[in-house]
C-alpha cells in the first residue's frame, strides 16, 4: 500500500458511491488505523471486527490492521443478533470497529446493543462484559457519541500518539505466511467457519489473478457489487490495489444503479461473480440506453443457458467463468479470456497457477479419469491454512499431504478446466450466499412446538437454490408455516430463513439417517406439479435497512 501511494499519490484508488480516495489517501488512512490499534495495545495476532456498511474505511481498516499484524474480522452486514453473537464470541475479537446508519442505512450501533445489553453502562476505554469477554473497545466512526462506545475522537488521539517506531517494527515482524484475515464461511457445522487466509494467500492471488487472467492495467477501473464481508470483494481490492488500478465499489448494491456506475465510471473490468447479481442488471428495461463501451471482460458464474444469453446481450465483452470458494482466496479457477465462449461457459476454466487441483472418489480418495464426476481436492500458497480455534475440523479437511478436500463435487478435463457441479457437504447456494442446513435448524428448533427440523435445498429459479424446512412437531404441539417464518426474520440472515415449511410425523430413513435427497426430492415434485419456479417473497420489511434482498 505505501508503495502504491509512493508511486503515483494523486491516483484515484477506490470510488464508492459516497467517497473517493487516492492511493495516497488510503494509504494515510489505513496507517491511522494501524497507528490507533498499536496505540490501543491490540497485540500481533488479536482480531479486530469490522462491522460496516460497504465503504471505503472498510479497506483501508483491512490494510491498516494487517499491516501491523492484527487480524481483521469481517462481519457479515445480514447478520441478526443470534448470528453476531456467535461471531462475537468465537472470533475472541478484542475491538470492534463499526458507525452510526447512513439515511436508509442498517442501525448496526442498535444491534451491538442488542447483543451487548451491558454496553451502555460500560467504561469504553476498557470494556468488561459477561457477553464478550475478550472484547475490549467498541470503536465508533464519525463525530457521534454514544454511551459504552469509544468516540472516533479518542481513537484519533491514542492513534496521534502511538509510537511510529513501534508500528514500524509491528511491520517489520510480520510474516508471509502469518494470517492475514479470518473470513467466517458457512459450513456443516450449526455455526460459520473462520477460514483464515494468510498474507502470501492474499498477495499470490492477487498477482496470478491480475496478471495470468485480467491483465490489469493501472488504466483499468475494476467494478465490483460483492459485499466486503465477502472474500470476493476484500480479494478483488487487493488484486486491484496490486495491479495499481482503480477499484469501484457498488457501496449497497442496487441493479437500477449499477449501469450508471459502470458508465460514468467507465468501468473495464466487472466482476458480479453471481448471475443473481449481473443478471438483474442486464434486464433492466432501460439497458440500451446506457454506454458500456468500456467494458471488456465480465466475471459471472451461472447456468450455461443463461450465461450464454448473458453473453450475447454483451458482445464486445469477454464473459468469462470462475469457480470459487472462500478456502481458496476467492476463485480456484478462472476462464481466460483466449477460451472460446463454449468452454467459457460449461466450465470454471483453469487452475490459477501456483495451485493444483484434483478430483478423486469421495469414497476410496482415488484420483477418477478427466470428466468423472468426483470430490475437488487442491492445494497451494493462495489456499486457506484452517479454520481458527477448530483444529478438530482442520484436521479432518486436510490429508497429510496439505490437500484440501473442499466437499465440492466436480469434474477437470484433460486440458485442466474445472466444472463445478454440486456440493458432498450438506449446502445450499442462496443467490451466492452459503447457507449449511444446519445453521437453520439450528434456530428452527429453538421455536418451543419444533422437536426437530432438516432443511434441503428447493430449485428457484431466480435464487438458485432456496432453503425448505421439514418440521416434526413436539407432542401435543402445532405450529403453522407463517409462524416459523416470523419466528426466523429478524433474527437470522433472511438468506438462512426457509421459504417453504412442510410438516411430517415420520422421516425417510437410512439406518440412522435421515434420507436428506428424499426431502429434497418431495418439495421439488410438489413445486413441479404446482407449476410454481420461485419461492415467495418474505414479509419482512422491518429496517430495509437491513440490505437483504426479500
Amino acid at each position: 500500500m505505501d508503495a502504491r501511494a509512493a508511486e503515483h499519490p494523486d491516483r484515484e484508488a477506490l470510488v464508492f458511491p459516497d467517497r473517493r480516495m487516492t492511493y495516497a489517501e488510503l494509504a494515510e488512512r489505513a496507517d491511522w488505523f494501524a497507528r490507533g490499534f498499536v496505540g490501543l495495545g491490540v497485540g500481533a495476532g488479536d482480531r479486530v471486527g469490522i462491522l460496516l456498511p460497504d465503504c471505503a474505511d472498510i479497506i483501508a481498516a483491512i490494510f491498516g490492521a494487517a499491516k501491523v499484524g492484527v487480524i481483521p474480522v469481517p462481519v457479515n452486514g445480514r447478520f441478526k443478533e443470534y448470528e453476531l453473537s456467535h461471531l462475537l464470541n468465537h472470533s475472541g475479537m478484542s475491538v470492534l470497529v463499526t458507525r452510526p446508519p447512513q439515511p436508509g442505512g442498517t442501525d448496526f450501533p442498535e444491534l451491538v446493543d442488542a447483543v451487548l445489553p451491558g454496553l451502555a453502562e460500560a467504561r469504553p476505554e476498557r470494556l468488561d462484559l459477561a457477553d464478550a469477554p475478550d472484547l475490549r473497545q467498541v470503536l465508533l466512526l464519525g463525530s457521534e457519541e454514544r454511551p459504552g462506545y469509544l468516540p472516533e475522537a479518542s481513537f484519533d488521539a491514542v492513534a496521534r500518539a502511538a509510537s511510529a517506531d513501534e508500528v514500524t517494527r509491528r511491520a517489520q515482524r510480520v510474516k508471509t505466511r502469518d494470517t492475514a484475515i479470518i473470513i467466517y464461511t458457512s459450513g456443516t457445522t450449526a455455526a460459520p467457519k473462520g477460514a483464515m487466509l494468510s498474507h502470501e494467500a492474499l498477495c499470490r492471488f492477487a498477482d496470478t489473478l491480475a496478471n495470468d487472467r485480467f491483465r490489469l492495467t493501472p488504466d483499468d477501473r475494476v467494478w465490483v457489487p460483492l459485499p466486503l464481508f465477502h472474500i470476493g470483494g476484500i480479494a478483488f481490492s487487493v488484486m486491484t490495489i496490486h495491479a495499481r488500478s482503480v477499484y469501484v465499489h457498488s457501496g449497497f448494491y442496487r441493479p437500477d444503479t449499477a449501469l450508471q456506475q459502470l458508465q460514468e465510471e467507465r468501468c473495464t473490468l466487472a466482476l458480479p461473480c453471481f448471475e443473481t447479481i449481473w443478471k438483474p442488471v442486464l434486464d433492466r428495461p432501460d439497458f440500451a440506453e446506457y454506454d458500456l463501451s468500456a467494458l471488456r471482460t465480465v466475471l459471472v458464474t451461472g447456468v450455461a443457458e443463461r450465461l450464454r444469453a448473458m453473453q450475447e446481450q454483451l458482445p464486445h465483452v469477454v464473459q468469462v467463468s470462475t469457480f470459487g470458494a472462500t478456502e481458496a482466496c476467492s476463485v480456484l479457477s478462472v476462464s481466460s479470456v483466449d477460451d472460446s465462449l463454449e468452454e467459457r461457459v460449461t466450465t470454471g476454466g483453469q487452475v490459477l497457477p501456483g495451485m493444483e487441483c484434483r478430483v478423486v472418489d469421495p469414497e476410496t480418495g482415488k484420483d477418477v479419469p478427466p470428466n468423472t464426476l468426483g470430490e475437488l481436492i487442491y492445494r497451494g500458497p493462495n489456499c486457506f491454512h484452517g479454520y481458527f480455534r477448530d483444529p478438530e475440523l482442520t484436521r479432518k479437511v486436510f490429508d497429510e499431504d496439505g490437500w484440501f478436500h473442499s466437499g465440492d463435487l466436480g469434474t477437470i478435463d484433460p486440458d485442466g478446466r474445472v466444472t463445478f457441479v454440486s456440493r458432498v457437504k450438506d449446502m445450499l447456494k442462496v443467490g451466492g450466499e452459503n447457507v449449511a442446513a444446519a445453521e437453520a435448524e439450528g434456530y428452527l428448533m429453538r421455536h418451543p412446538a419444533v422437536d426437530f427440523a432438516q432443511v434441503v435445498a428447493a430449485p428457484d429459479a431466480y435464487y438458485t437454490e432456496v432453503p425448505a424446512a421439514f418440521i416434526q412437531c413436539k407432542p401435543g404441539m402445532t405450529v403453522t408455516e407463517e409462524e416459523l417464518i416470523d419466528f426466523c426474520l429478524g433474527k437470522i440472515a433472511t438468506y438462512r430463513v426457509p421459504r417453504y415449511v412442510r410438516f411430517v410425523d415420520e422421516w425417510p430413513m437410512s439406518g440412522t439417517k435421515i434420507k436428506k435427497y428424499v426431502l429434497r426430492e418431495q418439495i421439488t415434485q410438489e413445486l413441479r406439479e404446482k407449476g410454481i419456479t420461485e419461492a415467495p417473497r418474505l414479509r419482512y420489511q422491518a429496517k430495509a435497512a437491513a440490505g437483504e434482498a426479500s
